[in-house]
């Protein structure tokens, strides 16, 4: 079951999509190590989410978005004990996921101390080797659609429990 009134934590994830192809990075260190990822993270103190997102691709694969639009929020919870890539959230923290898709950046993709990135056809993406939630809403992301979800991770990051539906806008 899902966890209620308990501390959110405000994050971005961008991905740049452009027609037939995606840019992702691997993950080099921290949570989420060793997976394919979008470029995203933390929300600075008094920091714009739109600019966080801008932020952190620039950081993480040295471009910048020219266009951004916000494609979904997801609230990922994970179960006490957790899983591998935990971190030590508990039930006591939510991270509030707030996805991005970009179509056009200035800049050659180049890799960082976090992240490696590289360009996949769409019917290529790496799911085996991302987070486990990918499967459910990337089709939604590919497809254009705006979405809302939450996911809660058990043991081994497993979905115990997910809701996921399309929206129009967002509040």
């Amino acid at each position: 079951m899902f966890a209620d009134n308990v501390r959110k934590k405000i994050l971005t994830l961008c991905i740049i999509h452009q027609s037939s192809r995606v840019l992702l990075g691997m993950k080099k260190q921290g949570f989420g190590a060793g997976r394919w990822n979008g470029f995203g993270g933390k929300v600075e103190l008094g920091e714009a989410i739109e600019d966080a997102a801008r932020r952190e691709v620039r950081e993480e694969a040295g471009v910048e978005v020219l266009d951004i639009e916000k494609a979904g929020i997801i609230e990922f919870e994970f179960s006490s004990g957790g899983g591998s890539a935990s971190g030590g959230h508990g039930n006591s923290e939510i991270l509030e996921v707030h996805i991005f898709r970009s179509g056009g950046f200035s800049g050659e993709p180049a890799e960082s101390d976090e992240m490696r990135p590289q360009w996949f056809a769409v019917d290529e993406i790496p799911f085996a080797s991302m987070w486990p939630d990918d499967t459910y809403w990337f089709p939604l992301f590919l497809k254009g659609k705006k979405f809302h979800g939450r996911f809660l991770f058990g043991d081994g990051d497993k979905v115990l429990e997910y809701s996921l539906s399309e929206v129009k806008q967002f509040a």
